[in-house]
């Protein structure tokens, strides 16, 4: 009983990870840039798929396949905010983003429909390693799970590093706070937005290889359910924050896997739902989120 719980919380830890790296894309465009990047899902879809073909098709080794992937990701990311996302910059209404998101979701999507076909594929995990055991074989923590976890601190802290430390970190502070001053500034305000994008594809492309490797089946919609309920996580720890993105990444993981072991496996997805009305009825701005006042 007791491990069996200790196992359910360690899966839970490390599908937390998956939307923890995901949510922290989402954080960054939209405490950089104000908007909401709802392709950003479809990006994961992406990165597995080129992370399946190197490792299928072209027979290269898992770190070459995951390195391949984000850079097409990273590429991917730059695009789509120059040709859909940059055009619309200033425009009146933040609807008019929020459609393109949703159009260029739709278009990744029936691009991979095209390329790949509806078929879920397998997908090999990218650890070969098997993983530890513990009190005597009844507690076994798979590879996949030990390196999803330690890939999310470490990216966690690494992002934390760049942003706090870096001279481009400080100017993606820069353009969050305020973009006019920022420009005034002779800070870049485009190649800022076009980086923070650069950085939130290439984790997508990370957790969509670590997801993939968890849950071996891929289709063209594998990065629709994620993709939402990391934007709940990044919603549920605040919107805009990195430690917000990360602690609402795991919580949310947890819940999911406790919820789907002891409630119901049906009942999963709309228990993470339920817990983020609660979150938001009771916190607005989510866990760690400021309440920004709006000036007149």
């Amino acid at each position: 009983m007791y491990m069996s719980f200790i196992s359910y919380l360690i899966s839970g830890l490390s599908l937390g990870s998956v939307y923890a790296i995901i949510a922290l894309g989402y954080t960054m465009v939209y405490g950089i840039a104000k908007m909401l990047n709802f392709a950003h899902g479809d990006v994961i879809m992406i990165g597995a798929y080129v992370a399946l073909m190197s490792m299928t098709q072209a027979g290269l080794s898992p770190v070459i396949g995951v390195l391949i992937s984000v850079v097409v990701c990273t590429v991917l990311g730059v695009v789509i905010e120059r040709v859909a996302y940059k055009p619309l910059r200033n425009a009146g209404s933040p609807l008019a983003v929020l459609i393109t998101a949703i159009g260029v979701s739709y278009l990744l999507q029936n691009v991979a429909l095209l390329i790949f076909g509806a078929n879920a594929q397998s997908f090999p995990s990218a650890v070969k390693w098997s993983g530890i055991t513990l009190a005597g074989g009844k507690l076994v923590i798979s590879g996949v799970t030990i390196v999803t976890i330690v890939a999310c601190v470490v990216i966690m802290a690494g992002l934390m590093l760049f942003i706090q430390k870096s001279k481009a970190g400080q100017a993606m502070r820069a353009v969050s706070e305020d973009k006019g001053a920022a420009q005034l500034m002779g800070i870049n305000v485009n190649g800022t937005i076009a980086l923070t994008f650069a950085i939130g594809s290439a984790l997508a492309a990370i957790a969509g290889v670590l997801l993939c490797s968890a849950y071996p089946s891929l289709t063209p919609y594998t990065g629709a359910m994620p993709g939402i309920k990391a934007f709940v996580a990044a919603v549920f720890g605040g919107i805009g924050s990195i430690p917000g993105a990360f602690i609402g990444g795991i919580l949310l993981g947890v819940i999911e896997i406790l919820g789907r072991a002891y409630i119901s496996s049906q009942m999963a997805d709309a228990i993470v739902f339920a817990v983020l009305i609660i979150v938001l009825l009771v916190k607005p701005a989510g866990l760690l989120g400021k309440n920004i006042q709006e000036k007149v």
